[in-house]
């Protein structure tokens, strides 16, 4: 089954209460995992760092992406208070750390994994700490190129049985031309668990990429689309998370097993409408059955039509009547 996260990410707020609102309601929902985001303003990036485009469409749009990142820091007190939270409900807590900081709080809370974001693929400061511990590493890929995968996974060496690959387009919402999906192709060469981290409107995207071996999809979750902020937008309410995941549900059963079987609904069907095989005349004892005194008919006797060769060129030991059901145990042996 697909492993679903919710991406709570910086939509909380600050406020603990909706962090838990969103939190009781994948509980409620089954969703295996939230997550969130751990970092520094200072440690992530300088006071003249520009907002990119999908941050300046937020309410604040005259902030700046430092003041931004300052007012959405998630402290160590709450971090804590959240695990336990989480713990206690019975749902997997997981962040993104932004610095090697971060990356060493979260570790010594002993979280169920630790998720890096696209933007720090090449950040080998966090990777070398990182690879160096028995956290489950989950990164995304987006703005990245197969080389720089490559490079990046070279540095967890032995510990790559830990690794999970997820594509992504960073951006917020990314248009359905650029999320080239056939690219997860690409991502099973290194033989890591691949998912997807949908940043698109909609369902589509992910249920096409559990269809294509994601395993992993994680989508970001909002308690309210009108919430001030920089991913409100682009993120699903409850109402229509709750969608998702009944989609997502349901590409998991359409998608079944990898193996073809006949299921058991299909046996009434396969009973009336496939042939069996039949006698075309009567026939008496002693005869050498032959194909022409054979007949394919509905309803399914038992006897496969593709077994016919194992019946002609066999004594009847009996007498048989036209349409009679053919069965081995009217046929002497060679």
């Amino acid at each position: 089954m697909t492993y679903v996260i919710a991406e709570i990410g910086v939509n909380h707020n600050n406020n603990i209460n909706i962090s838990k609102k969103i939190i009781d309601f994948c509980v409620k929902e089954k969703v295996n995992a939230v997550k969130f985001q751990t970092f520094k303003a200072e440690n992530l990036a300088l006071k003249n760092t520009p907002k990119v485009n999908y941050q300046l469409k937020s309410k604040n749009d005259k902030e700046s992406h430092f003041k931004m990142l300052k007012k959405l820091e998630l402290n160590e007190k709450d971090h804590k208070y959240l695990l336990t939270y989480c713990k206690k409900k019975g749902i997997d807590f997981i962040s993104t750390p932004y610095d090697v900081e971060s990356a060493k709080f979260l570790n010594s809370l002993k979280i169920d994994a630790i998720k890096v974001a696209s933007a720090d693929l090449t950040d080998n400061f966090l990777h070398e700490y990182l690879s160096k511990t028995n956290r489950k590493i989950i990164i995304s890929t987006g703005m990245s190129n197969m080389s720089e995968i490559k490079d990046t996974l070279k540095l967890y060496k032995k510990k790559i049985h830990n690794v999970s690959l997820l594509h992504c387009v960073s951006n917020y919402p990314c248009s359905f031309s650029s999320i080239n999906l056939n690219c997860l192709d690409d991502l099973k060469k290194f033989k890591c668990k691949i998912g997807f981290s949908d940043h698109s409107l909609g369902y589509m995207a992910s249920i096409l990429a559990i269809s294509k071996g994601a395993k992993i999809i994680e989508k970001h979750i909002t308690l309210d689309n009108k919430l001030p902020g920089p991913d409100h937008k682009s993120s699903l309410d409850l109402k229509n998370f709750k969608i998702f995941l009944d989609k997502i549900r349901q590409a998991n059963i359409i998608l079944g097993v990898n193996k073809k079987v006949a299921q058991k609904e299909e046996r009434q069907m396969m009973k009336v409408s496939r042939k069996g095989l039949y006698f075309k005349t009567d026939l008496e004892a002693g005869k050498i059955v032959q194909k022409s005194d054979l007949l394919a008919l509905r309803p399914f006797n038992g006897m496969k039509v593709s077994n016919y060769k194992n019946v002609i060129n066999k004594k009847l030991k009996k007498n048989v009547s036209k349409n009679q059901s053919i069965s081995f145990k009217l046929l002497k042996k060679n």
